[in-house]
């Protein structure tokens, strides 16, 4: 059996890693009718209860459960062997739930396993409708290993059975409307956020490092990252560059996502001085008019008409090229003229 079955790993796995718990989600840097400010999603005093979705198809409904082997998610699987894993956990921890709540034991090797529920069945409307979560600002625990239903829940909350959560921290976050609740497994929040943290320490100890030993190199930095590129001078004091770079890093400059704006300045950090030095002299070029985006949706030096690309990746691969020296020292001049004021 391939490497790739061992990632199916069952809640009960999960569980034995850490507590599973459904918490309030917010985010500090968005309005929330003040809420934010202390950590909340709701007043206090206010929950809300959700009923498990289901999606009706041609008087069909299907519930989200996580618990359903004909779901399209597990259908979809491409690779054989983890379908299989999937499939064998589904009916596991089905056939579990039905002898823990209905008395009735059935075998998952059984060709007519799924006829031979009573209680579990995916088209049981009397049964999935009564399964519902109440949500507050109060971490509401969930202990899949001693009680059924909530075994039942943290299936569907990760298969997208309650819109109102989250499936984890991470998904949360990555969400364009952010959720109310999400399901926090602590050792895989945990994991999340002390990523992103090791992301900008790391960040954070390279702008430190180029502050104490290479501060041509953090002046060009800036100008790759700062979306106001031309406030750097020549004889802009390093304390302040540093200082806008530590604010850029930790999400307060133009970059508000934390994990972006790390790993932006991240990779700046790995580029060469003639790549860094020539998308300084792009970007500033573009502000200053030297280079201009045209209708046709090309980008050309103004001078001369020349056609440098369509992107600013075109246009520094354009000017590296050295037949086209002579208007990367026209650029050069021009800009550095801006720098030295």
């Amino acid at each position: 059996m391939s490497e790739k079955v061992n990632t199916v790993i069952t809640v009960d796995q999960a569980h034995k890693n850490g507590a599973i718990s459904v918490r309030p989600y917010f985010d500090p840097k968005i309005s929330n009718l003040g809420l934010e400010n202390y950590g909340m999603s709701l007043y206090d005093g206010v929950a809300h209860e959700e009923q498990l979705a289901a999606i009706e198809r041609n008087g069909t409904k299907r519930y989200l459960t996580g618990l359903n082997e004909f779901a399209p998610e597990v259908k979809l699987i491409e690779d054989e062997e983890v379908r299989a894993a999937k499939i064998k956990e589904i009916r596991t921890v089905v056939a579990q739930l039905e002898k823990e709540l209905a008395t009735n034991v059935v075998d998952i090797k059984d060709k007519d396993f799924w006829n031979k529920l009573i209680l579990l069945r995916p088209n049981n409307d009397e049964f999935w409708d009564k399964i519902t979560i109440r949500c507050g600002n109060a971490a509401v625990p969930l202990d899949p290993k001693k009680d059924s239903y909530d075994l039942i829940k943290v299936y569907a909350i990760e298969a997208g059975g309650f819109s109102m959560i989250a499936p984890s921290y991470e998904a949360a976050r990555a969400m364009a409307v952010s959720p109310k609740f999400y399901l926090d497994k602590s050792y895989d929040t945990l994991s999340t956020k002390t990523e992103l943290t090791k992301l900008r320490n790391r960040a954070l100890s390279e702008l430190q490092s180029l502050y104490d030993t290479n501060a041509n190199k953090l002046f060009y930095i800036a100008k790759a990252v700062d979306a106001n590129s031309v406030q750097y001078k020549k004889n802009t004091p390093n304390d302040v560059i540093y200082d806008n770079m530590d604010k850029f890093i930790t999400g307060k400059g133009v970059e508000t996502n934390l994990k972006r704006a790390a790993q932006m300045f991240l990779d700046a950090t790995t580029l060469d001085m003639e790549s860094l030095k020539i998308k300084a002299i792009v970007r500033d070029s573009t502000f200053y008019k030297f280079i201009s985006l045209k209708p046709d949706g090309h980008i050309y030096h103004v001078e001369s008409g020349s056609l440098l690309g369509r992107t600013v990746a075109d246009c520094i691969e354009y000017l590296k090229n050295a037949l086209n020296d002579s208007i990367l020292q026209d650029l050069l001049k021009k800009v550095e003229k801006q720098w030295n004021q």
